[in-house]
């Protein structure tokens, strides 16, 4: 590995952090973004039924918050289930874009290093093109140079093409998911706001 890189010369370690970046960003959506923990399915029911039982309690709306981001809303709405159905709506809306815009960290930065990537790709090319040109003298070319700049050119481009598609994968997998689970989790909210209002049964 330690020869390949080398190889492709200086250009090549934006690209390595980048890949480092990524791979980082990866994991830690992949933990964070567990429907189970997000949006568990088993929790609306249990708050329906502790409020059905207690009402609403200062203590119940700690252990939702602390729960999950599901849990954050529902206990948004809960602080104004005294009031009317559109307030109670307006709390959970406000609550669901702040948990919406937490979902979505970092998926920006996967976004550019996906977008990025082959152009640091295409950056180190150029590099090696250089290299490639610089070889050729009046008295004739120098052999290690040209094989150093053709090295330079296609391990770039190659490793930033290698970057890249993953993380465009994994950047587009991320934001579906991001969308289905905001939406799962408005469902649930939704059920909670018309359950408490009596305009559904459970």
């Amino acid at each position: 590995m330690l020869s390949l890189i080398q190889a492709a010369g200086w250009p090549i370690w934006p690209i390595i952090i980048a890949s480092v970046v990524a791979l980082g960003i990866i994991g830690e959506r992949m933990w964070t973004l567990r429907l189970r923990v997000v949006s568990p399915k088993e929790l609306l029911p249990r708050v329906l039924n502790e409020y059905k039982r207690n009402g609403v309690n200062a203590e119940m709306l700690a252990r939702l918050q602390q729960h999950s981001p599901l849990g954050q809303i529902l206990a948004a709405g809960l602080k104004n289930v005294k009031s009317t159905r559109e307030v109670m709506k307006e709390s959970i809306e406000e609550s669901g874009r702040v948990i919406a815009h937490d979902l979505n960290r970092y998926l920006t930065t996967l976004g550019t290093i996906a977008a990025l990537s082959p152009l640091m790709g295409l950056f180190g090319t150029l590099v090696g093109m250089i290299e490639i040109f610089g070889s050729n003298s009046p008295t004739g070319s120098n052999p290690a140079q040209l094989a150093y700049g053709i090295s330079v050119a296609l391990y770039n481009a190659a490793f930033g093409i290698l970057v890249a598609i993953p993380s465009m994968i994994f950047y587009r997998h991320f934001r579906a998911k991001v969308d289905d689970i905001v939406i799962e989790m408005e469902l649930q909210a939704l059920k909670l706001v018309e359950m408490v209002h009596g305009e559904r049964e459970s």
